[in-house]
């Protein structure tokens, strides 16, 4: 799977595409590949603050329930409708139409401590590598 090059990523495979001041917030295709079939999302209304490293909703498939971070801080000022009815996009489309949230950005800066798609791309190869060790 190429990662988009222009988004950024958490160690929780978390994908952020920031324009200007309104980041676009996803999972990554790992996470989704991890997951299985995703059956139901739960997000934040709209308005809701979001903080750095907190949880701000999950995504539930037929494995298991886990939480979504939020890799950086912000006002929700938009979620996916669309995935409400129907959640398996996120298997599909994780880095397209499957995004989750979009919040206005408290603070720009915190894009700085997130990875490019080298570095996320890397880290995943070793989540691999650790599976099979």
């Amino acid at each position: 799977m190429a990662y988009p090059a222009n988004y950024r990523y958490t160690n929780q495979h978390e994908w952020v595409d920031a324009k200007g001041d309104v980041a676009t917030i996803g999972i990554t295709d790992y996470a989704q590949h991890e997951l299985g079939d995703v059956v139901f999302v739960e997000l934040p209304k709209l308005g809701t603050k979001v903080a750095a490293g907190k949880s701000f909703g999950t995504v539930e498939s037929v494995k298991a329930v886990s939480d979504i971070y939020a890799p950086v801080s912000g006002e929700v000022v938009e979620a996916n409708g669309d995935l409400q009815s129907a959640p398996e996009k996120i298997n599909s489309d994780p880095h397209g139409a499957a995004w989750l949230i979009k919040v206005r950005l408290a603070n720009t800066a915190e894009l700085n401590s997130l990875m490019d798609a080298a570095a996320y791309e890397a880290f995943v190869a070793t989540k691999g590598k650790e599976a099979s060790a």
